[in-house]
């Protein structure tokens, strides 16, 4: 028992050094992804408004009544393609990224909406979703090194505070709440 002990320490305190930025990388990433109700993690969108007085219903010269409109927002310089929508009703025009100006074609109403990446959010979240073979591979290797994280912290208390005593109750209920919120949910 006594080199069990002693090799579960030996482990858990190399290994755990190893995979910190990982679980820095899942603890932020998961954190961020239990709210998707409240916020985009990847992206910030920023919506402006407007009114032209262009005319986009005629279709002549219309790249230029574009680039004039994109000068609004200083995005002329971002355009890649336009379409109309709704039997001309609306101008959809699209810029680099995920960005874009929706014009109103009748009321001259112009709405643009400006989407960047959210700094380190997108890139945790990418990471998180397994982008890759060989990430998935590390992200394996991490979830075993969580599995034996564990294993080894049974071992490396004895005592009232291990895991036959105090430390035992703290196992059950990490085990006991997610069952119960299985049953409930």
């Amino acid at each position: 028992m006594k080199q069990l002990r002693k090799w579960s320490r030996i482990l858990h305190r190399d290994i755990g050094f190893f995979f910190v930025g990982a679980s820095i990388i899942y603890g932020v990433s998961g954190i961020a992804i239990n709210h998707l109700k409240d916020w985009n993690p990847n992206y910030i969108v920023t919506v402006k408004k407007d009114r032209t007085t262009e005319n986009f219903a005629d279709k002549t010269n219309i790249k230029e009544k574009i680039i004039r409109l994109l000068d609004i927002f200083d995005t002329a310089d971002e355009y890649k393609s336009h379409n109309y929508i709704e039997n001309g009703k609306i101008l959809r025009i699209y810029l680099n990224g995920r960005s874009s100006v929706t014009v109103n074609t009748e009321t001259g109403e112009v709405t643009a909406e400006f989407v960047k990446k959210r700094p380190l959010f997108y890139e945790v979240n990418y990471l998180h979703y397994n982008p890759g073979r060989w990430w998935t591979w590390f992200s394996d290797i991490f979830a075993g090194a969580l599995i034996l994280l564990s294993l080894t912290s049974i071992f490396m208390v004895r005592g009232r505070k291990g895991a036959w005593g105090r430390g035992g109750i703290y196992i059950a209920l990490g085990i006991i709440i997610p069952v119960l919120f299985l049953i409930f949910s």
